[in-house]
């Protein structure tokens, strides 16, 4: 089976913040992989903005060197690597004057009549000025679009005032607001699975699950992230929004359409459905915790205090909590998000429990009886596993087995599976907001968020230590397991 590919209407894409990490690890790679694949117009222009001086050619160079870097040999060493560095132009520019605005307006000009995107890969603090400045020099037109990223605010009261200020310029209809964990080529199967199968929407329900895991764990640290992630943190930097969006798409009622609106609609009720977690119940249903000194498969790691360069931090490493969509669809499921640096290995994934069935017609002497499950791994080795009871096979009797059935989208597709951002990238172009936030979905996160991180400062408390290469804090196997669950963590 081969993928199909969509071409896309002429577009210029301007790229803020184009010598950053985000640039050069995920956006020039994904925009080479769409043109590599034949996706992109001839007439596709990509200009880089950035406040350091650099040539045309040095911007080039440095663009050859991350797509060499992160891309398979396989596709760099053809024409089309130069095919694709003759579409990139450079500008210098300063986000918070107006030095270098007028170049940019000049570089854009001829691409007047393409579909105009800006990608701010920079720091949350450089979106409204830019916006700002869009519009003074007059290139947020009315068909011009804006991008970006995560951390949209530090609580509520940043996330409205950013939004404010991003609004002032481009109308929401033109704000796409990128989590790449919704450009997963799983999470978007998740929809398929639910919305296009007789199967599981009729068990999807708090009669037929007993709960629902989600986990995002990453061995790595903060690495060179450290300086913004401790004024961020796990809740900031992941719970916020990637938890919380999967959570929403496991837990939302079936659209009328998956239109833009229609889907973000029904993910919006879901948050305003969170039960509060604040001063009266954090204690009991949050865990946080901070990665010290241990090993990972590469050998001895530092603790998350050693990679900061501080003695104190309380700042969160790892996040574990216990929430309740409280409707009628959910009500008495527990929700169990996990997010962590540092821990034994590097999986995101959705496990679905079902309840176990209500009588056995089998003897004790067949084998234990344990409830279906279904589990969607993100990352790595995408795909779908259902957990069901089945015999085993050969004469003598029955003898139950926990067995899955197992479907690896690498193995069933024998495609390349796109990154996020090669799909978001274009989403954008095509004009298509389904996959993006939307600005009342961002701030009935913080909505729910805010109480959690204002209670954790009122218990002024340090995180719980826990070893690098574990799964974090004992005190988060003791949330799941005093009500008689365990986490997934060996893909039972």
């Amino acid at each position: 089976m081969t993928s199909r590919v969509i071409p896309v209407a002429p577009f210029v894409l301007t790229v803020f913040g184009a010598t950053g990490d985000l640039a050069r690890r995920k956006l020039l790679p994904a925009l080479f992989h769409r043109d590599f694949a034949g996706q992109l117009p001839p007439e596709a222009t990509i200009i880089g903005v950035a406040r350091g001086a650099m040539t045309r050619e040095e911007f080039v160079s440095l663009a050859r060197a991350a797509i060499v870097e992160h891309v398979p040999a396989s596709e760099t060493a053809g024409p089309e690597l130069d095919r694709f560095l003759t579409r990139l132009n450079y500008v210098t520019a300063d986000a918070e004057g107006d030095d270098g605005w007028a170049d940019l307006a000049a570089a854009i000009s001829p691409c007047a009549d393409r579909i105009q995107v800006y990608y701010l890969a920079t720091a949350p603090h450089l979106f409204g000025p830019i916006c700002e400045r869009l519009g003074n020099f007059g290139l947020a037109r009315n068909d011009s679009r804006v991008v970006i990223e995560k951390p949209i605010g530090k609580d509520l009261a940043s996330a409205i005032r950013l939004n404010a200020a991003i609004g002032k310029v481009f109308p929401e209809e033109r704000v796409y607001r990128i989590d790449h964990y919704l450009g997963k080529e799983t999470v978007q199967n998740l929809m398929a699975l639910r919305f296009a199968n007789a199967l599981f929407e009729p068990l999807w329900n708090a009669a037929h699950i007993d709960h629902v895991q989600i986990t995002v764990a990453e061995s790595l640290g903060v690495e060179e992230r450290a300086g913004y992630y401790d004024t961020a943190g796990a809740m900031r930097d992941m719970v916020q929004n990637h938890l919380l969006q999967l959570l929403c798409l496991v837990a939302m009622e079936p659209p009328p359409s998956l239109d833009a609106d229609a889907v973000r609609d029904e993910k919006l009720k879901v948050l305003r459905a969170l039960k509060p977690i604040d001063e009266r119940n954090a204690a009991s249903l949050t865990v946080r915790g901070q990665y010290r000194a241990g090993a990972s498969a590469g050998g001895a790691v530092s603790g998350y205090l050693d990679e900061l360069g501080s003695n104190l931090s309380q700042t969160e490493t790892f996040v574990a909590l216990k929430a309740e969509v409280a409707n009628w669809r959910w009500a008495g499921v527990p929700f169990y998000l996990r997010i962590g640096k540092r821990l034994a290995t590097r999986v995101s994934e959705i496990v679905v429990g079902f309840r176990p069935v209500p009588h056995s017609a089998f003897s004790e002497q067949v084998g234990q009886i344990r409830p279906n499950r279904l589990v969607i791994r993100l990352q790595p080795d995408e795909g779908v596993k259902l957990w069901l009871m089945i015999k085993d096979p050969g004469p003598g009797g029955i003898r139950l087995s926990h067995v899955p059935l197992d479907m690896s989208f690498a193995e069933a597709f024998k495609v390349r599976n796109p990154d996020a951002y090669e799909r978001l990238i274009l989403d954008v172009v095509r004009g298509n907001q389904t996959l993006f936030m939307r600005r009342d979905e961002v701030e009935a996160a913080w909505r729910w968020v805010d109480p959690i991180l204002e209670a954790w400062r009122n218990l002024n408390e340090q995180p719980r230590p826990y070893t690098a290469g574990t799964w974090g804090p004992s005190a988060s196997i003791a949330l799941i397991e005093r009500d008689g669950r365990t986490w997934q963590e060996d893909g039972a």
